[in-house]
């Protein structure tokens, strides 16, 4: 293997290794008590070696926002696509991959968070958010379920708005990662519920 890909390897590992503790300094505390230091500590590395890397903290959360986003949105097209599993049971795992694990997590400045990530860097957030949209409409939309959201006259993109409004509510509104993933699996089998009958008979 070339030299210069395996230090563009390792180059790209040390950044993941940034942005992983980049990502949890920011989670618990918010974006305005975060600080540069603090980050390079938890990192590991000289508040020098940081900036290197990030020309300043607004630069260093647009792209630990879009890191983690693409984390999650990978683990929940993972989630997608367990045969092993109904499709009820992996849209709910597709939406606690990509929102319920996160119930309970953030600091207390979680409202700062939310105000930062959409302001800093809402165009990544609705690009992710879209592209979750389209993995949970894609998992409909090969499944016995789009006939009956044909007959109903609605598509499978509508099915994932819906879907991804819901758990994007019980994000905010759950006090626990079980409580969110109850009323996600009520909601993901009130959808699913044709296929139930379809079986039964």
């Amino acid at each position: 293997m070339p030299v210069e890909e395996i230090t563009a390897q390792e180059a790209d590992a040390r950044q993941d290794a940034v942005l992983d503790a980049a990502v949890a300094v920011f989670a618990r505390y918010g974006f305005r008590k975060t600080s540069m230091d603090e980050v390079a500590r938890a990192a590991g590395i000289s508040r020098q070696g940081l900036y290197l890397q990030f020309i300043d903290k607004e630069a260093l959360f647009r792209k630990a926002v879009a890191f983690k986003l693409g984390r999650q949105l990978n683990a929940a097209v993972i989630a997608l696509a367990d045969e092993r599993a109904g499709l009820a049971a992996r849209l709910v795992a597709a939406c606690d991959q990509w929102a319920g694990r996160y119930v309970g997590a953030l600091g207390g400045d979680a409202a700062d968070l939310m105000c930062a990530s959409t302001s800093l860097a809402g165009t990544t957030l609705s690009y992710y958010e879209t592209q979750f949209e389209k993995a949970l409409a894609h998992a409909v939309d090969i499944s016995p379920l789009a006939a009956f959201c044909s007959a109903a006259g609605f598509a499978p993109s509508d099915v994932a708005r819906v879907l991804h409004a819901t758990a994007r509510g019980l994000k905010h509104s759950s006090k626990s990662r079980a409580e969110f993933l109850q009323g996600m699996t009520v909601a993901a089998h009130m959808f699913c519920a044709p296929l139930t009958r379809q079986t039964a008979n």
